[in-house]
């Protein structure tokens, strides 16, 4: 017979903060943001900080008005902001952005306890609700400047290909960014930068990222579509919004060991694999990361993780 003993745990001191996190996230998300810019206009320097503004508005009056101490100078809400901003095509209406805006901050974030509390991703939600809600808002993407001096709307590259099409830009130009998307998803390049960065100073888990990538590419590569994904990683990889979504999108702060990370990031890939495979949609970023987001607990029960602090002893 044995019985468990509770004893002083070790407690992992740092003096990064939360702020510092956030703010480091910021600081990589510039060159998206430059980029975004660069192919797309000034305009998308309006939106963004548009988006940022009312996001870290809506969480200083709530926490007000709710009386609760101001997080609003963390920097969480200038990330949710980026990030929404992001995932939205240069077109989306003010109106539209402002709602998906408040609808992030105040429902998702702040209605289950703010940072740290909410079990979703708060700008992949403020994503699906105008995706669910407003669908033209967010379906209407245009070609960069770069390619096009006209605003020519067009679809994106993987619904282009989804619809029986073949592609019309190169694995070069995806790479870049030379290619009708969300303002954030479409350079590769750029997000990579930024990624770079977010991993020399120790903030993200690469493996997780890499690990929600692979599996992608993988099983779209192997169990695709004849003639849509099958035997074109490239595409797969450069096409769409997959490097956003493993690289700023995927939380992997829900796990604090290596095991669930990787478990998390790989059922995430294969939601997302399956959606872009049997679906009418063309991406599944967003509907397979905030899956894995709300099964995050039944991930949890699927390995034994050690308790610091507690020990078995025999009576």
């Amino acid at each position: 017979m044995s019985e468990a003993r509770v004893i002083n745990g070790p407690h992992i001191r740092t003096q990064r903060t939360t702020r510092a996190v956030m703010m480091d996230v910021a600081i990589s998300l510039v060159p998206v943001l430059l980029g975004a810019i660069y192919y797309f206009g000034i305009r998308a320097l309006y939106l963004a900080g548009l988006s940022v503004a009312v996001c870290v508005l809506t969480e200083y009056i709530w926490q007000k008005l709710a009386k609760k101490p101001v997080t609003a100078g963390d920097f969480s809400a200038v990330v949710t902001g980026l990030l929404l901003v992001f995932n939205m095509p240069v077109t989306v209406p003010l109106w539209v952005l402002v709602a998906a805006d408040v609808f992030s901050i105040l429902l998702v974030k702040q209605m289950f306890g703010g940072l740290g509390n909410n079990f979703v991703n708060p700008a992949l939600m403020g994503r699906l609700l105008v995706m669910v809600a407003w669908p033209q808002a967010v379906m209407q993407y245009v070609v960069p400047k770069t390619v096009s001096v006209d605003a020519v709307s067009a679809a994106t590259i993987l619904g282009s290909v989804k619809g029986g099409n073949t592609p019309e830009y190169s694995y070069l130009q995806m790479f870049l960014g030379e290619m009708p998307g969300a303002m954030g998803e479409t350079s590769k390049l750029l997000l990579l930068v930024g990624f770079g960065y977010l991993c020399y100073k120790g903030v993200v888990n690469a493996e997780a990222a890499f690990t929600y990538i692979a599996t992608v590419t993988v099983l779209t590569f192997i169990f695709g579509p004849e003639g849509l994904f099958t035997g074109d990683i490239l595409l797969n990889l450069f096409g769409g919004g997959l490097i956003m979504g493993g690289c700023y999108m995927l939380t992997d702060y829900v796990f604090v060991s290596r095991r669930g990370k990787l478990l998390y990031a790989a059922t995430a890939g294969v939601i997302t694999a399956a959606i872009r495979i049997f679906s009418v949609y063309p991406e599944g970023i967003c509907f397979g990361i905030l899956t894995a987001n709300c099964m995050a607990g039944m991930l949890s029960l699927l390995y034994k993780k050690h308790v610091y602090g507690i020990r078995k002893i025999k009576a």
